[in-house]
């Protein structure tokens, strides 16, 4: 649980919305609200997640660093 009044708190989510605007959400006109859905879930599942380099994981994929944590954790 967040504690009151932390601005930290959100800043992960902001970043992440911030980029997800940038580089989908203001690029595209979305005739329905059904295609918009599926363009998001394809942008976070297939792009964000695997491909793309996050500066904050030492310019790594989310999934790389998660399978890494992973095979940290198995080893300890």
């Amino acid at each position: 649980m967040s504690r009151k009044a932390n601005c930290w708190d959100n800043a992960v989510a902001e970043s992440f919305f911030k980029t997800i605007k940038a580089e989908l959400i203001y690029q595209h006109k979305f005739t329905t609200i059904e295609e918009a859905k599926l363009v998001v879930f394809e942008y976070i599942e297939v792009w964000y997640n695997r491909k793309r380099l996050h500066s904050s994981l030492g310019y790594k994929t989310l999934k790389k660093m998660e399978l890494e944590f992973y095979k940290i954790k198995i080893v300890a």
